[in-house]
């Protein structure tokens, strides 16, 4: 059943030959007790991978482990690890700016891939990498790493955010719809919600929740453009402008939500499983996690949609020693690692086994994204059409709101011009 459910989850990819790389086959591991003819120790390759991880990974101490341990196995290379901090959400910015002065390995969000792959800053993977991806996790959530029958990418972990809530202020029935959520009785320092438009990425739940479309329901229907303008989409933004502006409402670019949480200050938020653990520090017992609730801006409820995709492992196709750089990502995107990170950091496997573990399946944030991806998300479009015109054009939208340049009197003209932008010519 479970392998049913987690067959619905959208995200995946990585191999042991570089077929995008020159074809550079990766050689088996060694046997590096002798060297061919002789009795003497095969001398170890000196190696040096850089390797680009997001924060959680590296303080919690998981990168340093999973340095030492691949080491441990492959005694035919020497390496010398350098891990640096960088976030999946801005790893395609900071790469594109050097691709030869990037991390080797790193981590990204499955919507950058498009400008990596034109870019030439990711490798085309193969071998045992592609197999792996291929049959150990769903269809759709290799999808996410898959352009044209290429695959680029090592998927490790679901992409998506949920509801969190704190239970000494809201009950499961509050956090089901949002205006429940904001209807509640709490004290006067106490914000009821805080409102996340995270470069666009959370503000499209609204949009998409209420039925509306960019680039129609294919998301490669360029010609039909967005409707984010038509009577629906004027009612969403007016729900958000009042919702953004009442004082019930944290705006997450104004406050910290770590220390709002720790405080017992905020009702609801949304985030993703990376974040749990800050959070149950913070509040224990009265962490509560729901899928994201429902809204009603024009007499209709509606049921939020969240962006889905995946976390992935790709490789610079500029790596120094890039047999090392594949076998490293493959062993980042494997069972036993997932299920580490999973322990370690409580981020959800897309490895369908390690989904079915016991520790997985007992967890209540692994069950609410499964639920999530059922009930409450849309695909995240892939197309670089979507990404060259939704990202930089949607995150003005709420810091507009905010800042009251974007208001009920200019709304439809504003909206006009959003939508203009996204024209695909």
């Amino acid at each position: 059943m479970k392998k049913k459910i987690f067959a619905l989850l959208m995200a995946a990819t990585l191999a042991a030959s570089l077929v995008g790389c020159g074809k550079k086959e990766t050689p088996s591991k060694t046997d590096a007790t002798t060297s061919e003819g002789t009795d003497e120790p095969a001398k170890a390759e000196d190696v040096t991978l850089r390797v680009w991880a997001p924060e959680n990974q590296i303080q919690n101490g998981t990168m340093d482990s999973m340095t030492k341990s691949f080491q441990e196995l492959h005694p035919e290379w020497n390496i010398t690890f350098t891990v640096e901090t960088q976030g999946e959400d801005t790893a395609k910015d900071e790469i594109l700016k050097d691709v030869a002065a990037a991390g080797d390995v790193y981590f990204f969000a499955n919507d950058q891939l498009n400008a990596l792959v034109n870019a030439g800053a990711i490798a085309r993977l193969g071998g045992s990498a592609e197999e792996m991806v291929k049959s150990t996790m769903a269809e759709e959530v290799v999808k996410t790493v898959t352009i044209d029958d290429a695959m680029y990418g090592i998927p490790f972990t679901h992409n998506t955010f949920f509801m969190y809530y704190d239970k000494s202020l809201l009950n499961e029935d509050d956090v089901k719809s949002v205006e429940s959520i904001m209807a509640k009785e709490t004290p006067e320092n106490v914000y009821n919600f805080c409102f996340d438009s995270a470069g666009g990425w959370k503000l499209g739940a609204w949009y998409y929740g209420a039925g509306l479309t960019i680039y129609g329901e294919s998301q490669t229907d360029f010609a039909a453009g967005a409707n984010w303008n038509n009577e629906t989409g004027v009612a969403v933004t007016n729900y958000l402008i009042d919702l953004i502006n009442n004082p019930k409402t944290a705006f997450a670019d104004d406050v910290s939500l770590s220390e709002l949480t720790a405080d017992h200050r905020i009702g609801a938020w949304f985030d993703g499983s990376w974040n749990y653990q800050l959070y149950k520090d913070a509040l224990g017992d009265d962490l509560g996690v729901a899928v994201i609730p429902t809204f009603n801006p024009d007499g209709n409820d509606y049921q939020l949609k969240g962006f889905y995709g995946s976390k992935a492992i790709g490789v610079n196709s500029a790596a120094a020693h890039p047999a090392a750089a594949v076998a490293f990502a493959e062993y980042l995107g494997s069972e036993e690692m997932q299920l580490q990170r999973f322990e370690e950091s409580g981020q959800v496997p897309t490895n369908l086994k390690a989904g079915e573990s016991e520790a997985v399946q007992a967890d209540e944030v692994a069950k609410v994204i499964v639920d999530e991806v059922n009930t409450a998300s849309v695909m995240q479009p892939m197309s670089s059409e979507f990404s060259s015109k939704y990202w930089p054009n949607a995150t003005a939208i709420a810091t507009e709101i905010r800042a009251g340049e974007f208001n009920k009197k200019n709304a439809k003209e504003k909206l006009d011009t959003f939508v203009a932008t996204l024209k695909v010519d």
